[in-house]
Protein backbone atom coordinates (compact mmCIF):
# COMPACT_ATOMS: atom_id res chain seq x y z
CA UNK A 1 0.00 0.00 0.00
CA UNK A 2 2.85 2.71 0.60
CA UNK A 3 4.66 1.53 -2.68
CA UNK A 4 1.27 2.67 -4.28
CA UNK A 5 1.07 5.65 -2.41
CA UNK A 6 4.60 6.75 -3.41
CA UNK A 7 4.19 5.55 -7.19
CA UNK A 8 0.81 8.07 -7.15
CA UNK A 9 3.07 10.78 -5.79
CA UNK A 10 5.56 10.43 -7.98
CA UNK A 11 2.80 10.28 -11.10
CA UNK A 12 1.33 13.60 -9.79
CA UNK A 13 4.49 15.18 -9.62
CA UNK A 14 5.54 14.13 -12.89
CA UNK A 15 2.34 15.52 -14.35
CA UNK A 16 2.63 18.70 -12.81
CA UNK A 17 5.96 19.40 -14.06
CA UNK A 18 5.15 18.34 -17.42
CA UNK A 19 1.80 20.56 -17.32
CA UNK A 20 4.24 23.77 -16.26
CA UNK A 21 6.98 22.97 -19.28
CA UNK A 22 3.79 22.94 -21.82
CA UNK A 23 2.30 25.92 -20.42
CA UNK A 24 5.80 28.05 -20.55
CA UNK A 25 6.92 26.45 -23.64
CA UNK A 26 3.74 27.54 -25.23
CA UNK A 27 3.12 30.79 -23.53
CA UNK A 28 -0.92 29.02 -22.54
CA UNK A 29 -2.51 29.99 -19.51
CA UNK A 30 -4.52 27.68 -18.33
CA UNK A 31 -8.32 27.82 -17.39
CA UNK A 32 -9.39 29.08 -14.12
CA UNK A 33 -12.33 28.93 -11.96
CA UNK A 34 -13.47 32.64 -13.55
CA UNK A 35 -13.77 30.68 -16.69
CA UNK A 36 -16.99 29.04 -16.18
CA UNK A 37 -18.88 30.86 -18.87
CA UNK A 38 -16.78 31.14 -22.50
CA UNK A 39 -16.55 35.30 -22.75
CA UNK A 40 -15.95 35.48 -26.36
CA UNK A 41 -19.74 33.98 -27.32
CA UNK A 42 -22.21 35.91 -28.61
CA UNK A 43 -24.91 37.06 -25.65
CA UNK A 44 -28.73 38.96 -26.39
CA UNK A 45 -30.13 41.10 -23.85
CA UNK A 46 -32.60 43.64 -23.61
CA UNK A 47 -30.77 46.91 -22.50
CA UNK A 48 -31.87 50.11 -20.71
CA UNK A 49 -31.90 53.33 -22.66
CA UNK A 50 -29.43 55.89 -22.18
CA UNK A 51 -29.53 59.54 -22.66
CA UNK A 52 -26.66 61.44 -24.18
CA UNK A 53 -25.91 58.76 -27.05
CA UNK A 54 -23.89 59.32 -30.25
CA UNK A 55 -25.39 58.07 -33.21
CA UNK A 56 -23.94 55.42 -36.15
CA UNK A 57 -26.26 54.05 -38.55
CA UNK A 58 -25.05 50.97 -40.66
CA UNK A 59 -27.70 49.74 -43.38
CA UNK A 60 -31.06 51.76 -42.55
CA UNK A 61 -34.86 50.06 -43.91
CA UNK A 62 -37.69 51.14 -43.81
CA UNK A 63 -40.05 51.45 -40.30
CA UNK A 64 -43.30 49.87 -40.53
CA UNK A 65 -45.42 52.75 -38.98
CA UNK A 66 -49.65 52.62 -38.79
CA UNK A 67 -51.95 55.50 -40.61
CA UNK A 68 -49.67 56.14 -43.23
CA UNK A 69 -50.36 59.29 -45.50
CA UNK A 70 -52.16 59.01 -48.56
CA UNK A 71 -49.56 61.20 -51.05
CA UNK A 72 -51.10 62.45 -54.72
CA UNK A 73 -47.78 62.18 -56.09
CA UNK A 74 -45.72 59.97 -58.65
CA UNK A 75 -43.09 59.02 -55.90
CA UNK A 76 -42.57 60.10 -52.06
CA UNK A 77 -40.05 59.50 -49.90
CA UNK A 78 -39.36 60.92 -45.55
CA UNK A 79 -35.93 60.02 -44.42
CA UNK A 80 -34.23 60.64 -40.95
CA UNK A 81 -31.50 63.14 -41.57
CA UNK A 82 -28.60 61.91 -39.45
CA UNK A 83 -29.29 58.10 -39.63
CA UNK A 84 -30.67 58.24 -43.35
CA UNK A 85 -33.54 55.63 -41.70
CA UNK A 86 -36.81 55.81 -43.82
CA UNK A 87 -39.55 56.43 -42.43
CA UNK A 88 -42.28 56.24 -45.30
CA UNK A 89 -42.22 55.66 -48.97
CA UNK A 90 -44.63 55.54 -52.08
CA UNK A 91 -43.31 54.62 -55.68
CA UNK A 92 -39.51 55.20 -53.78
CA UNK A 93 -37.66 53.43 -56.38
CA UNK A 94 -38.86 54.44 -59.93
CA UNK A 95 -37.00 57.09 -61.55
CA UNK A 96 -38.82 60.07 -62.79
CA UNK A 97 -37.40 63.35 -63.97
CA UNK A 98 -36.54 65.75 -61.12
CA UNK A 99 -36.37 69.09 -63.33
CA UNK A 100 -34.28 71.27 -60.90
CA UNK A 101 -33.85 69.18 -58.12
CA UNK A 102 -31.04 67.98 -59.75
CA UNK A 103 -29.17 71.07 -59.29
CA UNK A 104 -28.64 69.41 -55.68
CA UNK A 105 -25.94 67.73 -57.34
CA UNK A 106 -24.58 70.83 -59.03
CA UNK A 107 -24.52 72.74 -55.46
CA UNK A 108 -23.12 69.89 -54.05
CA UNK A 109 -20.08 69.77 -56.22
CA UNK A 110 -19.86 73.66 -55.86
CA UNK A 111 -19.97 73.17 -52.35
CA UNK A 112 -17.21 70.59 -52.14
CA UNK A 113 -14.88 73.07 -54.47
CA UNK A 114 -14.75 75.34 -51.70
CA UNK A 115 -14.37 72.96 -49.24
CA UNK A 116 -11.47 71.37 -51.18
CA UNK A 117 -9.81 74.94 -51.40
CA UNK A 118 -10.15 75.18 -55.27
CA UNK A 119 -12.27 78.21 -54.52
CA UNK A 120 -13.24 80.42 -52.15
CA UNK A 121 -16.63 82.05 -51.71
CA UNK A 122 -15.31 85.24 -52.98
CA UNK A 123 -13.79 84.23 -55.82
CA UNK A 124 -14.67 85.10 -59.35
CA UNK A 125 -17.17 83.30 -61.34
CA UNK A 126 -17.74 84.68 -65.00
CA UNK A 127 -20.93 83.69 -66.96
CA UNK A 128 -20.56 82.89 -70.75
CA UNK A 129 -22.97 83.31 -73.18
CA UNK A 130 -23.58 80.01 -73.13
CA UNK A 131 -24.81 79.97 -69.36
CA UNK A 132 -26.46 83.53 -70.05
CA UNK A 133 -28.79 82.22 -73.07
CA UNK A 134 -29.99 79.38 -70.97
CA UNK A 135 -33.82 78.88 -71.03
CA UNK A 136 -36.08 78.79 -67.97
CA UNK A 137 -35.85 80.11 -64.23
CA UNK A 138 -32.56 82.51 -63.34
CA UNK A 139 -31.90 84.66 -66.37
CA UNK A 140 -30.60 87.47 -64.19
CA UNK A 141 -27.26 87.29 -65.84
CA UNK A 142 -25.75 88.76 -68.19
CA UNK A 143 -22.93 86.90 -70.65
CA UNK A 144 -19.47 87.43 -69.71
CA UNK A 145 -20.78 89.34 -66.41
CA UNK A 146 -18.67 87.90 -63.31
CA UNK A 147 -19.89 87.60 -59.60
CA UNK A 148 -18.39 86.30 -56.66
CA UNK A 149 -18.67 82.51 -56.12
CA UNK A 150 -21.23 83.30 -52.90
CA UNK A 151 -23.24 85.88 -55.47
CA UNK A 152 -23.74 83.16 -58.08
CA UNK A 153 -24.50 80.33 -55.35
CA UNK A 154 -27.01 82.83 -54.31
CA UNK A 155 -29.17 82.43 -57.70
CA UNK A 156 -28.53 79.39 -58.08
CA UNK A 157 -29.61 78.29 -54.29
CA UNK A 158 -32.41 80.88 -53.98
CA UNK A 159 -33.36 81.56 -57.39
CA UNK A 160 -32.87 78.02 -58.97
CA UNK A 161 -31.14 79.95 -61.91
CA UNK A 162 -30.09 78.04 -64.71
CA UNK A 163 -27.64 80.78 -65.86
CA UNK A 164 -25.51 80.41 -62.86
CA UNK A 165 -25.96 76.25 -62.60
CA UNK A 166 -24.24 76.40 -66.22
CA UNK A 167 -21.56 79.30 -65.09
CA UNK A 168 -20.62 77.05 -62.17
CA UNK A 169 -20.55 73.96 -64.41
CA UNK A 170 -18.39 75.33 -67.13
CA UNK A 171 -16.16 76.25 -64.64
CA UNK A 172 -15.90 73.16 -62.82
CA UNK A 173 -15.79 71.15 -65.64
CA UNK A 174 -14.69 73.25 -68.35
CA UNK A 175 -18.38 72.34 -70.39
CA UNK A 176 -21.42 71.86 -69.19
CA UNK A 177 -21.05 68.49 -70.96
CA UNK A 178 -18.27 66.85 -68.52
CA UNK A 179 -19.42 68.46 -65.45
CA UNK A 180 -22.94 66.23 -66.30
CA UNK A 181 -20.10 62.92 -66.33
CA UNK A 182 -18.87 64.85 -63.04
CA UNK A 183 -22.40 64.66 -61.91
CA UNK A 184 -22.92 61.14 -62.80
CA UNK A 185 -19.78 60.04 -60.89
CA UNK A 186 -20.45 61.43 -57.76
CA UNK A 187 -24.12 59.63 -57.82
CA UNK A 188 -21.95 56.85 -57.51
CA UNK A 189 -19.83 57.60 -55.29
CA UNK A 190 -22.68 59.15 -53.37
CA UNK A 191 -24.74 55.85 -53.28
CA UNK A 192 -27.41 56.60 -55.38
CA UNK A 193 -28.97 53.97 -57.48
CA UNK A 194 -28.21 53.04 -61.62
CA UNK A 195 -31.37 54.83 -61.94
CA UNK A 196 -29.73 58.23 -61.07
CA UNK A 197 -28.93 59.85 -64.47
CA UNK A 198 -27.95 63.61 -65.45
CA UNK A 199 -27.55 64.95 -68.44
CA UNK A 200 -27.11 68.94 -67.79
CA UNK A 201 -26.39 71.05 -64.65
CA UNK A 202 -30.11 71.91 -64.74
CA UNK A 203 -32.71 69.21 -64.73
CA UNK A 204 -33.83 70.48 -67.95
CA UNK A 205 -35.37 68.29 -70.63
CA UNK A 206 -32.78 67.53 -73.45
CA UNK A 207 -35.47 69.07 -75.88
CA UNK A 208 -35.24 72.32 -74.08
CA UNK A 209 -31.04 72.60 -73.96
CA UNK A 210 -29.30 74.01 -76.14
CA UNK A 211 -26.49 72.04 -76.48
CA UNK A 212 -27.29 68.74 -75.44
CA UNK A 213 -24.65 66.47 -75.06
CA UNK A 214 -23.62 63.96 -77.60
CA UNK A 215 -21.61 62.13 -75.30
CA UNK A 216 -24.27 61.27 -72.68
CA UNK A 217 -27.47 59.45 -73.80
CA UNK A 218 -31.46 59.67 -72.48
CA UNK A 219 -32.99 62.40 -69.91
CA UNK A 220 -32.05 63.71 -66.61
CA UNK A 221 -33.38 61.20 -64.22
CA UNK A 222 -33.62 59.84 -60.60
CA UNK A 223 -35.84 58.12 -58.36
CA UNK A 224 -37.50 59.80 -54.82
CA UNK A 225 -34.95 57.85 -52.64
CA UNK A 226 -32.23 58.78 -55.18
CA UNK A 227 -32.81 62.42 -53.89
CA UNK A 228 -33.51 61.78 -50.65
CA UNK A 229 -29.90 60.12 -50.50
CA UNK A 230 -28.67 63.18 -52.40
CA UNK A 231 -30.16 65.66 -49.82
CA UNK A 232 -28.98 63.69 -46.82
CA UNK A 233 -25.02 64.00 -48.08
CA UNK A 234 -25.73 67.76 -48.48
CA UNK A 235 -26.66 67.92 -44.97
CA UNK A 236 -24.06 65.52 -44.06
CA UNK A 237 -21.13 66.79 -45.88
CA UNK A 238 -21.86 70.61 -46.77
CA UNK A 239 -24.63 71.64 -44.10
CA UNK A 240 -23.71 75.30 -45.01
CA UNK A 241 -25.91 75.14 -48.01
CA UNK A 242 -28.87 75.76 -45.87
CA UNK A 243 -27.76 79.41 -45.18
CA UNK A 244 -28.35 79.83 -48.32
CA UNK A 245 -31.97 78.01 -49.18
CA UNK A 246 -33.68 79.31 -45.96
CA UNK A 247 -33.87 82.39 -47.50
CA UNK A 248 -36.98 83.84 -48.87
CA UNK A 249 -35.89 86.64 -50.75
CA UNK A 250 -32.57 88.56 -51.22
CA UNK A 251 -31.30 90.95 -54.07
CA UNK A 252 -28.75 89.20 -56.70
CA UNK A 253 -26.74 92.78 -56.62
CA UNK A 254 -27.55 95.40 -54.70
CA UNK A 255 -28.60 97.96 -57.04
CA UNK A 256 -31.11 95.71 -58.43
CA UNK A 257 -34.70 96.95 -58.04
CA UNK A 258 -36.44 93.66 -56.86
CA UNK A 259 -35.16 90.71 -55.44
CA UNK A 260 -34.69 87.10 -56.53
CA UNK A 261 -38.21 85.36 -54.01
CA UNK A 262 -37.54 81.62 -53.50
CA UNK A 263 -39.60 79.53 -55.30
CA UNK A 264 -39.84 77.51 -52.04
CA UNK A 265 -43.38 78.51 -50.17
CA UNK A 266 -42.82 76.61 -46.99
CA UNK A 267 -40.16 78.29 -45.53
CA UNK A 268 -40.40 79.26 -41.98
CA UNK A 269 -39.04 82.83 -42.81
CA UNK A 270 -42.46 83.01 -45.08
CA UNK A 271 -44.38 83.17 -42.17
CA UNK A 272 -44.97 86.53 -42.69
CA UNK A 273 -45.80 86.58 -46.26
CA UNK A 274 -48.97 87.29 -47.14
CA UNK A 275 -48.50 84.99 -50.16
CA UNK A 276 -46.86 82.08 -48.73
CA UNK A 277 -47.77 82.32 -44.60
CA UNK A 278 -50.52 79.50 -45.29
CA UNK A 279 -47.70 76.96 -46.63
CA UNK A 280 -44.89 78.01 -44.40
CA UNK A 281 -43.64 75.41 -41.95
CA UNK A 282 -42.00 75.36 -38.63
CA UNK A 283 -38.44 74.34 -38.54
CA UNK A 284 -38.18 74.09 -42.99
CA UNK A 285 -35.30 75.67 -44.06
CA UNK A 286 -34.36 74.03 -47.72
CA UNK A 287 -33.52 72.85 -49.93
CA UNK A 288 -35.08 72.13 -53.84
CA UNK A 289 -37.61 72.93 -56.00
CA UNK A 290 -37.88 71.40 -59.42
CA UNK A 291 -40.82 72.06 -62.67
CA UNK A 292 -41.00 71.10 -66.12
CA UNK A 293 -43.60 70.10 -68.49
CA UNK A 294 -42.18 65.77 -68.27
CA UNK A 295 -41.47 66.10 -64.32
CA UNK A 296 -44.76 68.10 -63.14
CA UNK A 297 -43.84 69.44 -59.61
CA UNK A 298 -41.29 68.30 -57.43
CA UNK A 299 -39.74 69.32 -54.27
CA UNK A 300 -37.11 67.78 -51.93
CA UNK A 301 -37.81 69.61 -48.30
CA UNK A 302 -36.06 69.19 -44.99
CA UNK A 303 -36.70 70.60 -41.63
CA UNK A 304 -36.19 70.19 -38.16
CA UNK A 305 -37.66 69.58 -34.95
CA UNK A 306 -37.06 68.59 -31.46
CA UNK A 307 -33.72 67.97 -32.30
CA UNK A 308 -34.65 65.69 -35.38
CA UNK A 309 -34.23 66.77 -38.59
CA UNK A 310 -36.33 64.97 -41.29
CA UNK A 311 -35.75 65.15 -45.41
CA UNK A 312 -38.79 64.60 -47.91
CA UNK A 313 -39.35 64.24 -51.39
CA UNK A 314 -42.86 64.61 -53.59
CA UNK A 315 -42.31 64.37 -57.64
CA UNK A 316 -44.37 64.43 -60.36
CA UNK A 317 -47.96 66.54 -57.94
CA UNK A 318 -50.19 67.90 -60.78
CA UNK A 319 -50.07 71.51 -59.97
CA UNK A 320 -47.42 73.79 -57.87
CA UNK A 321 -49.34 74.08 -54.58
CA UNK A 322 -49.91 70.16 -54.32
CA UNK A 323 -46.16 69.59 -54.09
CA UNK A 324 -46.37 71.69 -50.64
CA UNK A 325 -49.81 70.30 -49.56
CA UNK A 326 -48.10 66.74 -49.91
CA UNK A 327 -44.50 67.75 -48.12
CA UNK A 328 -46.61 68.95 -45.30
CA UNK A 329 -48.67 65.34 -45.07
CA UNK A 330 -45.00 64.02 -44.97
CA UNK A 331 -43.36 66.15 -42.46
CA UNK A 332 -46.33 65.37 -40.12
CA UNK A 333 -46.38 62.22 -40.30
CA UNK A 334 -42.74 62.08 -39.90
CA UNK A 335 -42.43 64.50 -36.82
CA UNK A 336 -46.08 63.19 -35.21
CA UNK A 337 -45.04 59.61 -34.98
CA UNK A 338 -41.25 59.34 -35.03
CA UNK A 339 -38.22 60.62 -32.76
CA UNK A 340 -35.07 59.88 -31.12
CA UNK A 341 -34.46 57.54 -28.90
CA UNK A 342 -31.30 57.39 -27.20
CA UNK A 343 -29.97 53.94 -26.79
CA UNK A 344 -27.05 52.84 -24.62
CA UNK A 345 -24.57 55.60 -22.65
CA UNK A 346 -20.94 55.87 -23.90
CA UNK A 347 -18.99 53.61 -21.56
CA UNK A 348 -21.76 51.83 -19.90
CA UNK A 349 -21.36 48.52 -19.31
CA UNK A 350 -23.55 45.63 -20.89
CA UNK A 351 -25.25 42.69 -18.92
CA UNK A 352 -24.28 39.67 -21.06
CA UNK A 353 -20.58 41.04 -21.41
CA UNK A 354 -18.89 42.70 -18.48
CA UNK A 355 -15.70 41.32 -19.09
CA UNK A 356 -13.74 39.07 -21.15
CA UNK A 357 -10.42 37.35 -20.21
CA UNK A 358 -7.04 38.03 -20.68
CA UNK A 359 -3.94 35.86 -21.43
CA UNK A 360 -0.47 36.20 -19.44
CA UNK A 361 -1.82 39.80 -17.80
CA UNK A 362 -1.10 40.97 -14.35
CA UNK A 363 -5.00 40.26 -14.19
CA UNK A 364 -7.19 37.60 -15.62
CA UNK A 365 -10.02 39.95 -16.51
CA UNK A 366 -10.45 43.55 -18.19
CA UNK A 367 -14.13 45.46 -17.87
CA UNK A 368 -15.50 46.66 -20.89
CA UNK A 369 -18.06 49.06 -21.91
CA UNK A 370 -19.10 51.43 -24.59
CA UNK A 371 -17.24 53.30 -26.90
CA UNK A 372 -20.14 55.48 -27.71
CA UNK A 373 -23.87 55.59 -27.26
CA UNK A 374 -26.48 54.72 -29.79
CA UNK A 375 -29.47 56.71 -31.07
CA UNK A 376 -32.75 55.12 -33.12
CA UNK A 377 -34.88 57.16 -34.64
CA UNK A 378 -38.13 55.00 -33.32
CA UNK A 379 -41.84 55.10 -33.37
CA UNK A 380 -42.52 57.28 -30.49
CA UNK A 381 -44.04 54.42 -27.79
CA UNK A 382 -41.45 52.16 -28.77
CA UNK A 383 -40.85 49.95 -25.38
CA UNK A 384 -37.32 48.71 -24.47
CA UNK A 385 -38.59 45.37 -25.55
CA UNK A 386 -38.51 46.20 -29.28
CA UNK A 387 -34.76 46.50 -29.41
CA UNK A 388 -32.99 43.64 -29.08
CA UNK A 389 -28.87 43.73 -28.36
CA UNK A 390 -26.35 41.01 -29.31
CA UNK A 391 -22.53 41.20 -27.64
CA UNK A 392 -19.55 39.68 -28.83
CA UNK A 393 -15.95 39.06 -27.55
CA UNK A 394 -13.10 40.23 -30.42
CA UNK A 395 -11.08 37.02 -31.29
CA UNK A 396 -8.90 35.32 -28.70
CA UNK A 397 -5.53 36.62 -30.46
CA UNK A 398 -6.66 39.97 -29.74
CA UNK A 399 -7.44 39.21 -25.50
CA UNK A 400 -3.93 39.00 -24.81
CA UNK A 401 -1.87 41.27 -22.32
CA UNK A 402 -0.61 44.31 -22.33
CA UNK A 403 -3.79 45.87 -22.70
CA UNK A 404 -4.35 49.86 -22.78
CA UNK A 405 -7.93 51.18 -21.24
CA UNK A 406 -9.73 52.30 -24.65
CA UNK A 407 -8.53 49.16 -26.71
CA UNK A 408 -11.43 47.73 -28.83
CA UNK A 409 -12.23 44.42 -27.28
CA UNK A 410 -15.49 43.50 -28.56
CA UNK A 411 -18.54 45.04 -30.33
CA UNK A 412 -22.46 44.84 -29.44
CA UNK A 413 -24.97 45.10 -32.30
CA UNK A 414 -28.52 46.83 -31.68
CA UNK A 415 -31.36 46.10 -33.76
CA UNK A 416 -34.93 47.91 -33.95
CA UNK A 417 -37.04 47.35 -36.89
CA UNK A 418 -34.49 46.52 -39.29
CA UNK A 419 -32.23 49.47 -38.26
CA UNK A 420 -28.88 47.64 -37.03
CA UNK A 421 -26.18 49.51 -35.72
CA UNK A 422 -23.15 48.58 -33.91
CA UNK A 423 -20.92 50.33 -31.33
CA UNK A 424 -17.46 48.91 -30.06
CA UNK A 425 -16.61 47.12 -26.40
CA UNK A 426 -13.31 48.99 -25.10
CA UNK A 427 -11.20 48.10 -22.15
CA UNK A 428 -12.20 49.87 -19.09
CA UNK A 429 -8.62 49.58 -17.23
CA UNK A 430 -5.14 48.65 -18.16
CA UNK A 431 -3.58 45.41 -18.07
CA UNK A 432 -0.11 45.11 -17.71
CA UNK A 433 2.15 42.03 -19.30
CA UNK A 434 2.67 39.46 -15.94
CA UNK A 435 6.19 38.48 -15.52
CA UNK A 436 7.17 34.43 -16.17
CA UNK A 437 7.19 34.29 -12.22
CA UNK A 438 4.17 34.94 -11.89
CA UNK A 439 2.34 32.83 -14.94
CA UNK A 440 4.21 30.17 -13.58
CA UNK A 441 2.76 30.52 -10.37
CA UNK A 442 -0.36 31.31 -11.60
CA UNK A 443 -0.24 27.73 -13.68
CA UNK A 444 1.02 25.54 -10.71
CA UNK A 445 -2.17 27.06 -8.76
CA UNK A 446 -4.94 26.31 -11.76
CA UNK A 447 -3.51 22.64 -12.46
CA UNK A 448 -3.09 21.48 -9.06
CA UNK A 449 -6.60 23.07 -8.40
CA UNK A 450 -8.45 21.54 -11.15
CA UNK A 451 -6.86 18.67 -10.58
CA UNK A 452 -8.02 18.68 -6.65
CA UNK A 453 -11.45 19.31 -8.08
CA UNK A 454 -11.35 16.42 -10.80
CA UNK A 455 -9.89 14.05 -7.49
CA UNK A 456 -13.02 15.00 -5.17
CA UNK A 457 -15.06 15.03 -8.17
CA UNK A 458 -14.68 11.16 -8.92
CA UNK A 459 -14.03 10.18 -5.01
Amino acid sequence: MKVLRFTKKKVVLVLGISLIAQSLLLHIQPTYAADTKKPAAAATATPTPATTPTTTATSPTPATALNEPKIAAKSAIIMEASTGAVLFEFNADEAYPPASMAKMMTEYLAMESIKDGKYKWDSPVTASKNAADVIGSGQLIAANETLTFKDMFNAMSIYSANDASVAFAEMLGGTEENFAKMMNDKAKELGMSDKAHFISATGLSRSDLKNPPASIEGETKMTARDAATLAYNILKDHKEILEFTKIPSLKLRPTDKTPMINWNWMLEGNQTNANFKKYSYAGLDGLKTGSTDDAGYCFTGTAERNGMRLISVVMGTKTEPERFNETRKLLDYGFNNFETKPFLNAKQEIDSLKFVNIKKGVQTQVPLVTKTGLTFIARKGAKDTDFTIKAEAAEESKLVAPITKGDTLGKVKVSYNGQEKTVDLIANDDVQKGSWIRLLFRSLTNFFSDMFKGIKGGS
